[in-house]
């Protein structure tokens, strides 16, 4: 014979998982106040904690009120007579920048090429681009920049024994005011 089997209702387990978050909320607020407790250091159910409470100290008003000190704008500044300007700071004049230009191409290919020759040699170069208008885009390569024309002669003489002609460039910076 076949055996039957009663049907079991069940409920479903929605309002169990509720109840498991919100007890695990709740004990989890608990622990975070009782360690916040013991890290400080604070104790409410200490029995010291029941201290009367401080008294203020008596306060009493002074006889006569203070006259507040009253300034002269010309009186405070120092001296009577108007002043003159401070002298501007001279600016000096910022150092000129020499470079040795080694070639200037339309193609960054090729400027690409002559700036690992001079890799080769020792020789850090530094290609710059720039728009020329109707001329076009220009790649420049440049070697330097030397604070003195020592550096400038033994380089150039370096690059004149490889046959790589150098010109030389002076290049000033723009005067920037310093605060």
């Amino acid at each position: 014979m076949a055996k039957s089997t009663p049907s079991k209702s069940r409920r479903s387990g929605g309002s169990s998982v509720f109840t498991g978050v919100l007890i695990g909320l709740i004990v989890g607020a608990i622990l975070a106040v009782g360690v916040a407790l013991w890290v400080t250091g604070n104790n409410p159910f200490n029995a010291e904690s029941t201290e009367q409470a401080p008294t203020a100290p008596e306060v009493t008003p002074p006889a006569t009120p203070e006259t507040a000190p009253s300034f002269d704008f010309y009186k405070v500044l120092p001296g009577d007579a108007p002043t003159a300007l401070p002298p501007a700071k001279k600016t000096e004049a910022p150092p000129t920048l020499l470079y040795l230009q080694v070639g200037a191409f339309q193609n960054p290919n090729d400027a690409d090429n002559l700036k690992a020759q001079l890799a080769l040699l020792g020789v850090e170069a530094a290609i710059q681009t720039s728009d020329q208008g109707d001329k076009g885009v220009f790649h420049r390569v440049r070697v330097g920049p030397f604070q003195a024309m020592d550096e400038v002669d033994r380089t150039r003489e370096l690059l004149t024994q490889n046959n790589i002609p150098a010109t030389l460039v002076k290049e000033v910076p723009p005067n920037q005011e310093k605060p």
